[in-house]
């Protein structure tokens, strides 16, 4: 994996990827802003870094150019990802990332002709978010090729990162979203509910709307033009979303002092997940797809989703790299298929439900 470059690398995730790539053999090269934490953690692999920033518009496709593709693992990516992704298409360098932000799945999606035109394939959320959702909503459209409706729910309380927790705190504010014939809606927070089983024993469980990034990428997997995102939270987390003013929410978190102090504050407060706390954590991921007279509904276990991004991302990163994928936006499904998230270890299913008549 020689021609592979990690950015971001000294990140939490970026580490547990780079290590994964070791002991698959590779021996990607890093690369961040930090040089200090860039020599350190090559000089502990005994690899090669490189340290640039990526605003630097005018260097970073020659930065990029000796590499066949770059792992984007630097988040927040809506600040990220459209420098580097021009610096791709620049410099004939496939694009592959970690993001589950939505905002970063619509914008490559419309950078998708001039990526073909480059000869350029951008991979976006070859991590947690969005393979075993992806791969789950391409097996369900596989069964039911008719389907009209996709919903997608979360059952998990996986331990966060800090990374991962100051990309949660930039979309606190967001209300929902969802994709109705074809078209992105915004809704408010906690739009709707229904009840899912996730097959854990405890029946029917209360769901709530979330803003996936499934509501995006999943009609270029599936050709399902309804997309509806839920995840399983406390029925008090529920009542409070429904309570507060999505509005008047943003408008405190849009202040930047605040959200500068709430930053600093998840800096200090928050640590980042242990092997055991990984080891420990589980998810599951529950699908239905309908097509108004027949309904197919199946779930996926995974590992927890830091274990299941490193292993994941770095099978992505050596099947983009050996070739056979088309150049322009992709989704983990359009470019390896629906079965590429069995490749992972850990990971239990699909395992499909029930096949009913309305």
């Amino acid at each position: 994996m020689d021609t592979l470059l990690v950015y971001g690398s000294y990140g939490y995730t970026g580490d547990l990827i780079v290590r994964e790539a070791l002991a698959r053999g590779g021996a990607p090269v890093l690369a961040g802003r930090d040089p200090d934490r860039l020599r350190e953690q090559a000089d502990a692999h005994g690899l090669e870094h490189r340290a640039f920033a990526i605003e630097d518009d005018a260097t970073l496709g020659g930065e990029l150019e000796p590499f066949d593709a770059v792992v984007n693992c630097a988040g927040p990516f809506v600040d990220t990802a459209d420098s580097l992704v021009s610096a791709c298409l620049e410099a004939g360098t496939d694009y592959l990332d970690i993001t589950g932000e939505y905002e970063v799945f619509a914008r490559l999606a419309a950078t998708d002709e001039r990526a073909r035109d480059a000869g350029v394939t951008l991979l976006p959320g070859v991590g947690f978010e969005v393979v075993p959702s992806d791969c789950l909503a391409g097996f369900l459209a596989g069964e039911l090729p008719t389907a009209s409706d996709l919903t997608l729910a979360i059952s998990g309380r996986p331990s966060f990162s800090r990374g991962t927790a100051r990309t949660l705190l930039r979309y606190l504010g967001d209300g929902g979203l969802i994709r109705r014939d074809g078209q992105l809606y915004r809704v408010p927070r906690a739009h709707d509910t229904r009840e899912v089983d996730f097959g854990d024993g405890r029946g029917p469980t209360r769901v709530v709307t979330a803003p996936w990034g499934d509501i995006v990428t999943a009609p270029y997997s599936t050709g399902i033009g309804n997309v509806t995102g839920f995840a399983d939270v406390p029925n008090p987390a529920i009542w409070a979303m429904r309570a507060n003013d999505t509005l008047s929410l943003e408008r405190v978190l849009g202040s930047r002092p605040l959200r500068a102090a709430l930053e600093r504050l998840v800096d200090v407060g928050v640590g980042d997940p242990s092997p055991a706390e990984r080891e420990r954590d589980r998810v599951t991921i529950w699908g239905e797809v309908t097509d108004g007279e027949r309904t197919v509904s199946a779930r996926l276990e995974t590992p927890d989703p830091y274990t299941l991004t490193a292993e994941s991302a770095v099978v992505a990163a050596e099947r983009l790299l050996d070739g056979g994928v088309d150049a322009g936006f992709q989704t983990p499904v359009t470019a390896f298929g629906h079965e590429v998230v069995t490749e992972c270890s850990g990971v239990e299913g699909p395992l499909l439900e029930t096949r009913e008549v309305a």
